[in-house]
């Protein structure tokens, strides 16, 4: 889950039955934590293992975002790696300079359900999902694009080079804009004054309000059956009355959530990554490394730059599995995967043969990226040309060859320069002497 976000989870709920020992912590409106420094103020979220409020920070007159982690053994478990995680992360950006959530404190707090983890984050805006929608999965302007797609960069940079931990769950929801699209709902713009105080015959909001919650969800699915689908071709749809010029939206934005993250000489799991953003290495298990959150990153300016996720592959009642239908997909978009590539995984022998073909979808329809940028998405031939240049290196089945995040940040499309082909190609292969650590490879399992 986003953990520092604005947006909140309001796909679904957490339900009552997790509200219970071992599970989350009950909060109301203007409850202290830390011995009185931080006060609740309302729910941003939730998530499988924690809930997220915003709150206000008496020591700095300022508002942050406080995750309550479930009390649970393994929940306070994951919580520590989180922590030790941020805590290197925060450590070593004390200029709070390179694109990456900072983790202001942690403590615990004992409640009826358990003892409960919690951390404290910087207040950020909604998540980059968000914002697609918001935009009607349209597909952002370019020069929009660009400016995430740095600062997505700077703060991979800073995890992969200086501190060697694979983020492993890359994905919009996980980036955070600084502010909120709509100004008023952002706690700073829009001057609201805290609660310090509980409101008069305030109950606990954090479980009564999700009767309403599941009201407001069924009418939200009954709209939903006649809005915009997210894998529909070209993103159509008028944007609200009310919405904001895309051109006036501050794009800045953060990497955020480092539950399942680890370091490169730690890896802590062998299926990482959300579906659609999931690295052929990982479906494969032939190890991974750095470039994993490259593939990842890739995946997202597209889906950026569109409106639509490159790849949403489906699985069952077709006679082949979501894996080998996302292994088609990634074949039809970018070429034949290497015959050496295809069969070197623990898990190869499920999707190829010998001969490095799937052994239960045979028909493949090609359709390369710059051709599908100009015929689905009607990109100029210019700009689907350069973006292409700019996306494929990070698209290369062998990992190794996947540009770093630094690499990236010099290329041409990025800084707005004409390009000139394999360039940044040319420039990977100097750099790689300097940069050992992003070529060590993981491996995991067998």
């Amino acid at each position: 889950m986003s953990c520092s976000s604005s947006s909140g989870s309001d796909e679904d709920d957490e339900g009552f039955d997790s509200y219970r020992k071992g599970g989350y912590h009950a909060v109301r409106v203007a409850d202290h934590f830390a011995a009185g420094r931080y006060i609740a103020q309302r729910k941003l979220g939730w998530g499988q293992f924690s809930t997220v409020w915003l709150a206000y920070d008496t020591h700095t007159s300022s508002y942050v975002a406080l995750k309550i982690q479930k009390s649970a053994p393994e929940f306070v478990q994951a919580a520590l790696h989180e922590i030790s995680v941020l805590s290197s992360i925060a450590d070593g950006d004390p200029s709070n300079s390179k694109c990456v959530a900072q983790l202001i404190d942690h403590f615990k707090h004992t409640g009826p359900n358990g003892q409960h983890l919690c951390m404290v984050l910087e207040f950020l805006g909604d998540s980059l999902l968000r914002l697609i929608k918001y935009n009607h999965y349209k597909g952002l302007p370019l020069n929009k694009v660009r400016e995430i797609c740095k600062c997505i960069l700077i703060g991979l940079d800073y995890l992969h080079r200086e501190l060697g931990i694979i983020h492993s769950d890359l994905k919009p929801e996980n980036i955070l804009l600084f502010s909120t699209i709509d100004h008023s709902k952002d706690p700073c713009r829009s001057g609201l004054s805290p609660i310090l105080e509980r409101p008069e015959g305030n109950i606990n909001v954090g479980v009564t309000s999700l009767i309403e919650k599941r009201l407001k969800r069924r009418a939200r699915r009954a709209v939903a059956k006649i809005s915009l689908k997210r894998d529909s071709i070209g993103g159509a749809g008028e944007p609200p009355k009310s919405a904001r010029n895309i051109d006036e939206i501050d794009v800045r934005c953060k990497i955020v959530d480092f539950g399942n993250a680890c370091w490169a000489d730690k890896p802590l799991a062998e299926e990482i990554q959300t579906r659609q953003y999931r690295a052929p290495e990982v479906i494969l298990k032939a190890g991974y490394s750095f470039s994993v959150d490259m593939w990842s990153f890739a995946c997202i300016a597209f889906e950026l730059a569109t409106g639509d996720m490159m790849f949403t592959p489906k699985g069952g009642g077709q006679g082949f599995s979501e894996d080998e239908d996302h292994l088609a997909l990634m074949m039809e978009l970018l070429g034949k995967m290497p015959r050496k590539i295809a069969t070197a995984g623990a898990q190869s022998k499920d999707f190829f043969d010998r001969h490095g073909d799937l052994k239960r979808i045979r028909r493949l329809k090609f359709w390369p990226l710059d051709k599908l940028l100009i015929d689905r998405y009607k990109f100029s031939e210019k700009d689907a040309s350069e973006f292409s240049e700019f996306l494929l290196p990070l698209l290369d089945f062998a990992a190794e060859n996947r540009p770093t995040a630094q690499q990236c940040l010099q290329h041409p499309w990025l800084n707005c320069k004409e390009s000139t082909p394999n360039e940044m190609r040319n420039e990977s292969s100097v750099e790689k002497v300097n940069i050992g650590v992003s070529n060590l490879k993981i491996k995991v399992g067998k």
